[in-house]
């Protein structure tokens, strides 16, 4: 019985085609010349495109950034630390040229909320609804204190107590961090109720320094929000439909800034 490849036709009667060797050793010369040529050609163009490609990817990852540096623009260098901030200044003037272009708050106020700690957000509250709360420097006084007087104690306050922070030792470092966000102001002027500092005298930690030293004063002072302040906890911390009056505070001056 002959065999067959499947299709019906005997092994013996099947066509064998020729290999790629057996078929450029059949052609002429010159025809095998043109093909050698074409193959080394298009051998050629693929490994350009594949390294091109390559080089590309390996600049950055994302295939639409590959798209912006092939459209023909002239950009900064990649590793220009400038270019950026540029277009992120560029994009800042068209937005300002907008006339159409409406934000609902600050842009700040999202990367503010990011730096506060909770027991922060506690004080921004007192100092809004309950107004500009007493400080007191204790200081070196008596005779000797006429001519020459040091800082025994800055800034000691009882907002942290008020507020409910959880963490009291911390409460100059909150201060601290709010007056660098600009929320809050540190003035030379003392309040004009002076009840105010007769409890805050009779605290433990300002006896503490009054009595460190045989001569001593307490020099008042007041912690104020800004009116920037003002607005980042109307518009991050209190509720939206939140009409009530607050009490006032003192507008920052250099002058009168401690």
């Amino acid at each position: 019985m002959r065999a067959d490849d499947g299709n019906g036709v005997p092994e013996d009667k099947r066509v064998r085609l020729p290999t790629a060797g057996e078929a450029a050793a059949a052609l002429p010369g010159l025809a095998r010349i043109a093909a050698a040529t074409w193959f080394n050609a298009a051998q050629w163009s693929l490994q350009t495109s594949a390294r091109t490609g390559r080089r590309l990817l390996s600049v950055t990852g994302d295939p639409a950034q590959v798209a912006e540096r092939s459209d023909g623009v002239d950009r900064p260098p990649a590793d220009d630390p400038t270019a950026s901030l540029r277009e992120r200044g560029a994009d800042l003037l068209a937005r300002s040229r907008d006339v159409w272009h409406e934000e609902e708050m600050h842009p700040a106020y999202g990367r503010i909320l990011g730096d506060l700690a909770p027991d922060e957000g506690r004080v921004l509250m007192l100092l809004l609804r309950s107004g500009p709360q007493p400080s007191v420097d204790i200081r070196s006084g008596g005779p000797v204190g006429r001519v020459s007087s040091h800082l025994i104690a800055p800034g000691l306050t009882m907002i942290g107590a008020l507020a409910g922070c959880r963490y009291l030792d911390r409460v100059p470092a909150y201060l601290n961090n709010l007056h660098r966000l600009g929320l809050v102001w540190f003035s030379r002027e003392q309040l004009t109720d002076p009840m105010e500092y007769q409890v805050l005298e009779a605290q433990p930690d300002v006896l503490e320094a009054l009595h460190s030293q045989r001569f001593t004063k307490v020099v008042r002072r007041s912690i104020h929000i800004t009116p920037f302040g003002e607005d980042f906890c109307h518009a991050v911390l209190f509720k939206a439909d939140d009409d009530a009056d607050y009490p006032s505070h003192q507008v920052p001056d250099e002058a009168g800034e401690a």
